[in-house]
């Protein structure tokens, strides 16, 4: 079992068939924008660049976390290796495998994954 950082395969494919909503959007005269989520894992998870959907197998789970994770925000579990970005507009179609390179705790606090700047080199979605 391992956690590999990739975008999801099935993802790469759902964006040229227009099926994931970025910001606001109007498709056939209605606005629209998807929620995604972010969801924690444990070191036991298997994720990685064939991962097609949100899956609860060795999510992490305690007090401050709800299964499912949370809209891309704020969540508060204690430990996690990993994380799935997924659409949950879009019947939790998985997104991105993150790899957080361990096991990473928060003792006093909220648990913040840091994204990088959005750019063309640096961003955690990027279209080359």
């Amino acid at each position: 079992m391992a956690i590999s950082q990739a975008m999801c395969t099935s993802f790469k494919v759902e964006l040229l068939n227009g099926i994931h909503a970025f910001g606001t959007t109007v498709v056939r005269g209605a606005t629209t924008a998807d929620t995604f989520y972010l969801a924690l894992y444990t070191s036991s998870a298997t994720l990685d660049a064939t991962t097609t959907a949100y899956t609860a197998t060795n999510e992490v789970s305690g007090t401050g976390y709800s299964a499912g994770g949370q809209a891309l925000t704020t969540v508060a579990p204690t430990s996690a290796r990993g994380a799935l970005i997924y659409n949950s507009t879009q019947s939790n179609k998985a997104v991105a495998v993150l790899d957080f390179g361990g096991d990473k705790t928060s003792t006093a606090g909220d648990f913040t994954v840091v994204f990088p700047t959005a750019d063309a080199s640096n961003a955690i979605i990027r279209i080359a």
